[in-house]
């Protein structure tokens, strides 16, 4: 027991050598370097869910055949790349390209499709909530129908005939042309 006492007498009378020691090991240490400023993060506040407000061709409308451009408005701001058209009742899905475009007022959408004459349509909007339409604080769309029909009128066969039908100005194409790429200089 004496022992035990002995040497935490001796322990004692270390520590302030060892903490000087090991205050001069810390002072030779370089100084941390300071924090690198990382990119805002906007916090959106809690939103309703986005609804379609317009689309082009109408509900129930009969419309030319041929080339057409689908268009979709929510009553929000939209992320540009989350949609979901799916098959719904009461007509086939039109042949449309994989991507819409979201046009500048960032509540549009525009899908370049084709149809053919007499036929029966109808597109589902978000029929599958997850990877679908949303705004831009993630929050998904309400899921809506689109049916329409195509007439025996002679078919639209140009895209800016689809685009006036649709009442699209020339910037609103529904497909973009990738930006032409630069060369790298040596």
């Amino acid at each position: 027991m004496i022992a035990i006492v002995q040497l935490m007498r001796a322990s004692l009378l270390a520590l302030p050598i060892l903490l000087s020691l090991s205050g001069a090991a810390l002072a030779q240490q370089p100084p941390r370097p300071e924090p690198t400023p990382v990119s805002p993060v906007t916090v959106m506040p809690p939103t309703l869910p986005p609804k379609v407000t317009a689309t082009w061709p109408a509900a129930g409308e009969a419309v030319a055949p041929g080339i057409l451009v689908l268009k979709v408005a929510f009553d929000q701001k939209m992320t540009p790349l989350a949609w979901n058209y799916a098959d719904a009742a009461g007509g086939e899905r039109p042949e449309c390209v994989r991507a819409p475009r979201l046009l500048n007022d960032g509540k549009t959408f525009v899908l370049l499709c084709r149809t053919k004459p007499g036929k029966s349509y109808a597109v589902g909007f978000n029929a599958v909530r997850d990877g679908g339409f949303a705004n831009e604080a993630e929050n998904p769309a309400l899921t809506a129908q689109l049916a329409f029909t195509t007439s025996t009128a002679p078919s639209v066969y140009t895209l800016k005939s689809a685009m006036k039908a649709a009442g699209l100005k020339d910037d609103e194409a529904p497909i973009q042309e990738a930006p032409p790429l630069v060369a790298a200089k040596p």
